[in-house]
């Protein structure tokens, strides 16, 4: 039975992802790609106009829905560093699909400037205003340090709660990396060091 019309762009953009998460967006072929997905080059251009724009489809398609599952962490209903907190849960309970896709955007960001720059583009209307305003309220309320700018809180945020459980997923055998906690303890360490620092308390 002949496979639906509907079915077509899924099925390339799940090939494209496996092809360029192997040889990378400039190495991979896109007559390949659309072999993988059984389909016809002619048929890849008429849902995708560019390698870079199939790029980024593959990349919406899971960071859509990561991005509603942020927007709920971080929706404005709860003290800062719950929302925080909810934000690193989340990264913590990353799938390997979602992680394999943050990856692959890391590499390709190295290689070509314009990517990059199309990729902030959609993070600008995407997870970053959302952490900003919730930081903002941090500093707001006097839950966070105003003496920070706001990239510079933005930046800690996600490299505090991102990097370590990245490295833990990807090197976790190895030592040092091993001996760190599963991913929701390691969670709420990563807020609490945050929020409340790893330097000594002053003595009185």
């Amino acid at each position: 039975m002949a496979r639906p019309r509907t079915d077509i762009a899924p099925r390339i953009l799940h090939a494209a992802r496996a092809r360029f998460l192997a040889e990378g967006v400039d190495g991979a072929s896109l007559r390949a790609i659309a072999r993988a997905a059984g389909t016809s080059i002619g048929m890849l251009y008429y849902y995708f106009s560019s390698k870079d724009d199939l790029f980024l489809a593959v990349v919406e398609e899971v960071y859509g829905a990561l991005l509603a599952d942020l927007a709920r962490a971080l929706a404005p209903d709860a003290p800062v560093e719950e929302r925080i907190a909810a934000l690193y849960q989340r990264i913590a309970a990353m799938s390997d699909e979602e992680l394999s896709v943050i990856r692959l955007v890391a590499r390709e960001g190295m290689v070509s400037s314009p990517r990059m720059a199309r990729i902030l583009e959609r993070f600008q209307r995407g997870h970053l205003p959302l952490a900003g305003a919730a930081l903002a309220d941090g500093v707001a309320r006097g839950e966070i340090d105003a003496r920070f700018p706001p990239p510079v809180l933005l930046l800690l945020t996600f490299a505090v709660g991102g990097l370590p459980q990245f490295l833990r997923r990807s090197v976790g055998h190895l030592p040092p990396f091993a001996a760190l906690p599963e991913p929701a303890a390691l969670a709420r360490i990563l807020v609490d060091a945050l929020f409340h620092g790893i330097a000594q308390a002053p003595r009185r």
